[in-house]
C-alpha cells in the first residue's frame, strides 16, 4: 500500500483501542534493517533501507501526528552500529527505535537456522546512547522496543536499566495459536509484572485467530504497544 493507504489504515487500525476514552497514538513500526539469507556488501546479512525511502514516512507521520519507530534485524553486526547509522532520523521527536534480537547473530549463525540473541549489554549501550541523544536535544521521552518471544532471545533482560530519557516496551511477538500466544506472554511477563512496560504483537495470517482488541485489552499486565503485522 503506498503512504496515504498507510495514514488512513493504521488510523482504522488504531481507533478501537481509544473506545474507552484512552489516548492512542498510532504509529508506524519500519523494519529498517533486514534480516538477509545471503551475505550484504557491508558482510552481516543485514539489508539496509535507505534514509532516503524512510524519509517520506517519517515526515509523513509528523504531518499527521503519528509515531514511528525503526526495527533493526542486524544479522552479524551489533544493533549500536546500525542504530547510529539512522540517527538522522532518531534525532526527530516522534521517532523511536526497536531492537529485535531474534535476527541478532553470531559470526558463524545463519538467519532460519536459528533464533538470535542478545546480550543486556549490547541493548544498555543502545539505550544509553540513545538516552544522550535524547538528552542533547531536549527531545521528549523517546519510544526503546525490545522484541522477545523467548527467554532466550534476552537471557539477562532484566540486568537492563532503563534510562529515564527513555519508555523501555518488552514486546512479546510471538505467533500462532492464542492460547499458546498467552501461554508465552505469562511467561515473559511473570515476576516482573512492574519492571517494564509491555508490547504485544498481531499476525494477521500466522496468528489463528488473529486476537481482537478486545482481548488484547483484556492482558494482564496490560500493553502498552500493540502492533500487526
Amino acid at each position: 500500500q503506498d503512504l496515504d493507504a498507510a495514514v488512513e489504515r493504521v488510523r482504522n487500525v488504531a481507533e478501537p483501542y481509544g473506545a474507552d476514552g484512552v489516548r492512542v497514538l498510532p504509529a508506524f513500526e519500519i523494519i529498517s534493517t533486514v534480516a538477509s539469507a545471503d551475505v550484504e556488501p557491508t558482510g552481516d546479512y543485514s539489508r539496509r533501507v535507505p534514509i532516503e525511502v524512510l524519509r517520506p514516512w517519517v515526515d509523513r507521520a509528523a504531518e499527521e501526528d503519528l509515531y514511528v519507530f525503526l526495527d533493526l534485524q542486524p544479522g552479524r553486526t551489533d544493533f549500536l552500529t546500525q542504530a547510529r547509522e539512522y540517527e538522522e532520523l532518531l534525532r526527530e521527536p516522534h521517532v523511536g527505535l526497536a531492537l529485535d534480537p531474534e535476527w541478532r547473530l553470531e559470526p558463524d549463525q545463519f538467519h532460519l537456522e536459528q533464533i538470535g540473541s542478545v546480550a543486556a549489554a549490547e541493548v544498555q549501550e543502545v539505550a544509553d546512547w540513545l538516552a544522550a541523544l535524547t538528552r542533547e536535544l531536549r527531545l521528549p521521552e523517546k519510544l526503546l522496543v525490545l522484541h522477545q518471544f523467548r527467554f532466550s532471545m534476552l537471557p539477562d533482560r532484566d540486568t537492563i536499566v532503563a534510562p529515564p530519557e527513555l519508555a523501555v516496551v518488552v514486546h512479546m511477538d510471538g505467533q500462532g495459536p492464542i492460547a499458546a500466544k498467552y501461554d508465552t506472554y505469562d511467561a515473559i511477563t511473570a515476576g516482573v509484572e512492574d519492571r517494564w512496560l509491555w508490547g504485544w504483537k498481531n499476525f494477521y495470517d500466522e496468528d489463528s485467530p488473529t486476537p481482537t482488541p478486545d482481548q488484547v485489552l483484556a492482558l494482564d499486565p496490560l500493553p502498552v504497544l500493540a502492533t500487526y503485522q
